[in-house]
């Protein structure tokens, strides 16, 4: 019988510092989560949602305190959605996979993953530092990049992004940061230089505020959306950013894409700071989204062995999960 064998917190060094709106991180601290039966073992590795007020100590606590049936089902009825429940969910995915060695895409009904072109991040930074960082990027074959901004002085961050990158495909992320704004005239602003996503201008229990709001850009709900039950509330946001640690695992994350599709949103699939190992089955939800947006190991200073492979801005395969 399959029953939780541990549930850990690890720290990994970002690359530097990663900075939005809110703060700089140096490292992010993960929750892996390990399930088995004696000769079958399947991992999991969570993100705290820390906006939401989640540790990653929490998280471990919250998974080694579950005593409902060890399936998923009854862990996504028995637990709430967030990173603890993302943790536990993919070790059982992963767990399933191992035992029956039929792989988690085909399990899940899925096309065999194929390489997807991620965007990477350009930190919030000053504009010169910003261009910089974008010409990097783009040398290193990144063909999407998504820009931090903080609703103040993006415009000109943007420039310098376009000067950097003049030839890369451009999405940015508000982080709320908008609330005191014209967001009609800083999203018209941002379309002159080519933005084609602007991601949660507002904040989060306020989305009446991009009511009646004409924009050349799409926006793009992230803190507002965790769950399909989330999606009721929307208004103003033509697009979702489905991310594994905000959903509460893959068994939610496909029902909140498959859900938010058939009404007519369009899909971005991110993902939190983190190693290949929680990147991996957001890898598989990402197939056929219309942004992929799965950085969050790229970003790290080392990542796990076996870690899924990089080439010219496409995330390839791995074997390291499923």
């Amino acid at each position: 019988m399959v029953e939780i064998v541990s549930a850990t917190v690890e720290r990994w060094p970002v690359d530097g510092a990663f900075i939005i709106s809110r703060g700089a991180k140096t490292h992010v601290d993960v929750i892996v989560c390990t399930v088995g039966d004696g000769t079958h073992v399947g991992r999991g590795e969570g993100t705290a949602i820390y906006y939401e007020g989640e540790t990653a100590e929490d998280c471990a606590v919250a998974i080694t305190a579950y005593r409902g049936p060890m399936d998923r089902d009854s862990v996504n009825r028995g637990m709430d959605s967030g990173a603890a429940r993302n943790a536990l969910d993919c070790a059982l995915w992963d767990y399933e996979a191992k035992r029956t060695g039929v792989p988690v895409w085909q399990r899940a009904g899925l096309h065999a993953p194929v390489a997807v072109p991620t965007a990477f991040t350009i930190s919030l930074n000053d504009p010169a530092q910003m261009e910089k960082d974008a010409q990097t990027a783009a040398t290193r074959g990144f063909a999407l990049l998504k820009c931090k901004l903080t609703g103040e002085g993006d415009r000109d961050r943007i420039a310098a992004v376009r000067r950097g990158a003049p030839h890369v495909r451009l999405i940015v992320d508000a982080n709320e940061s908008w609330a005191e704004m014209d967001v009609a005239a800083e999203a018209a602003a941002l379309a002159a230089l080519g933005v084609e996503l602007i991601e949660q201008p507002i904040p989060h229990g306020h989305e009446e505020m991009l009511r009646g709001v004409q924009s050349p850009v799409p926006f793009c709900a992230d803190e507002s959306v965790h769950t399909r039950d989330d999606l009721n509330k929307l208004t103003g946001f033509s697009a979702v950013n489905v991310k594994l640690d905000k959903a509460g695992g893959l068994t939610e994350a496909l029902a909140l894409t498959a859900a938010a599709r058939a009404r007519g949103l369009r899909i971005m699939l991110g993902c939190m700071l983190g190693t290949s190992l929680g990147i991996a089955p957001a890898f598989l939800a990402a197939q056929g989204a219309d942004w992929v947006d799965l950085d969050g190991a790229l970003l790290l200073a080392k990542d796990r062995a076996g870690a899924l492979a990089m080439r010219d801005g496409m995330l390839l395969p791995g074997n390291l999960w499923g």
